[in-house]
């Protein structure tokens, strides 16, 4: 069901101090950097070979990342995974009784189409289905 990881979450109170990390003392480029209001953050795309690390700045405390420091702090917040049929992917995690967080994709970043299945159902790590917009894979 899954081509590959397609990025790694990390939630972060500082941008530019998680960039200078990242971007500076681990080498990581940024691949791309956008407010995401759907979801409440800011985000910015490292490259990592052909993966990435998503750095993610809530917009406010009653953002889903802001409550998700507020709770536990700065660090990993979910992993995503990439598909070819966001839509097909949705139907056989239902079919397997998963719980998902979202029924329908919304739009991530890039104008990718992204749905979330809830921790509980995966092991406590939220996990993301990521179908990128055409041409980016």
């Amino acid at each position: 069901m899954f081509a590959r990881v397609d990025h790694i979450g990390v939630a972060v109170d500082d941008l530019e101090a998680a960039l200078a990390l990242y971007g500076g003392a681990l080498e990581m480029p940024v691949a791309h950097r956008e407010v995401v209001e759907q979801q409440g953050v800011e985000a910015v795309l490292l490259d990592v070979g052909e993966n990435h690390v998503e750095l993610l700045r809530p917009l406010g405390p009653d953002t889903p990342v802001g409550k998700f420091l507020a709770a536990r702090g700065p660090g990993l917040h979910h992993v995503a995974y990439q598909v070819q049929d966001i839509e097909a992917a949705l139907d056989r995690l239902r079919d397997q009784g998963l719980r998902l967080i979202d029924e329908q994709p919304r739009v991530g970043i890039r104008g990718s189409l992204v749905a979330f299945v809830h921790p509980k159902a995966s092991n406590g790590v939220l996990t993301e289905i990521v179908q990128p917009a055409e041409g980016l894979h």
